[in-house]
């Protein structure tokens, strides 16, 4: 993870500015950014929770995957 920091991070930083203090205000940003995304999934899924039990949302679910791996497949078959 540390290259991706070394990598991206300092195209962002404006000239003049100091870099280890404006790298690592950015990096904190980048991991709380991550953490409240991660939160919120936690949530969500808590929230659906019941639903995503159910044998039908789990079929649905199967479903919906399969198709999707199907249809990169056919992509790639496809692709020169």
């Amino acid at each position: 993870m540390g290259v991706f920091y070394v990598a991206v991070l300092p195209q962002f930083i404006p000239a003049g500015a100091p870099h280890f203090a404006k790298g690592l205000l950015l990096t904190g940003v980048h991991i709380v950014l991550g953490l409240l995304r991660s939160a919120l999934l936690v949530a969500f899924a808590q929230v659906l929770r019941g639903w995503l039990q159910r044998p039908q949302a789990l079929r649905l679910l199967d479903r919906i995957t399969g198709t999707v791996i199907a249809g990169f497949g056919l992509r790639l078959a496809l692709s020169d």
